[in-house]
Parts: structure tokens; sequence; C-alpha cells
């Protein structure tokens, strides 16, 4: 079992920056991946970045390359989800998730993912 807790959601100015972060715990997850998806009002969950073990190779959703910057630190079991330049579209709630490094499925499809945080909410304002 993993668990896993999102923090640093809010309201914030369009432009502005936030981020987000995921403590897991429950087993190592050094070798693992991580991933951030979102969920808007009326839209399906969408994948937004996702960080892999070991060289922590990194994959976005074209929408947010060069504005959100996916991170994690090891020793502390975190994963971090740097959002700058934030669009009023950039505004759902927004969930971390854990993805065991031998899953089949790809980091961009929610089904990889084994286990999931609750959430947490952005709120980017025009």
């Amino acid at each position: 079992q993993v668990q896993l807790v999102e923090s640093g959601g809010g309201l914030v100015q369009a432009g502005g920056s936030l981020r987000l972060s995921c403590a897991a715990s429950g087993r190592a997850f050094t070798y693992h991946y991580m991933g951030w998806f979102r969920s808007a009002p009326g839209k399906e969950r969408e994948f937004v970045a996702a960080i892999g073990g070991g060289e922590g190779t990194t994959t976005y959703t074209a929408s947010v390359q060069g504005r959100f910057t996916i991170s994690r630190d090891n020793a502390k079991n975190t994963v971090y989800l740097q959002m700058n330049s934030l669009e009023p579209e950039d505004t759902a709630d927004y969930y971390c998730a854990f993805r065991y490094a031998y899953a089949s499925l790809n980091v961009h499809d929610a089904g990889a993912y084994s286990y999931w945080g609750q959430g947490t909410q952005v709120i980017v304002s025009s």
C-alpha cells in the first residue's frame, strides 16, 4: 500500500505560481514513477506530468510544457509540481499518483497508476 497526500493548492491570479507537493508513505518510491493528473469541471482527468525513478526522466503534456516542472526528493519521499505562468485553463483538482516501474501501461495513461492521492484544488483567476 502507498498513501499519497497532496498539498499546496489554492487561489492564484493568472500569471502567478504555485508549488504542489505530494508526500508518499507506505513503501519506498525511489525507483517508481510518480505522476500528476488534473480534473477540471466537465472534463475528463488529464495527464499533466510524470517523473521516473533513478535518473528521474520527466514528461509533460504539451499545454504545460515550459511552464510546469515536476521534480522529486527521494530522501523525503516527496514529489513536487512547480507551476508558473498559470492560466485560468489550469484551474482543476490536481492529483498525484504512483506507478510501479514495471507497469505495462504508458505513464500518460491514468490506468497505469496503482495509487492516488485525494487531490488538491487549484483555482486561477483571470
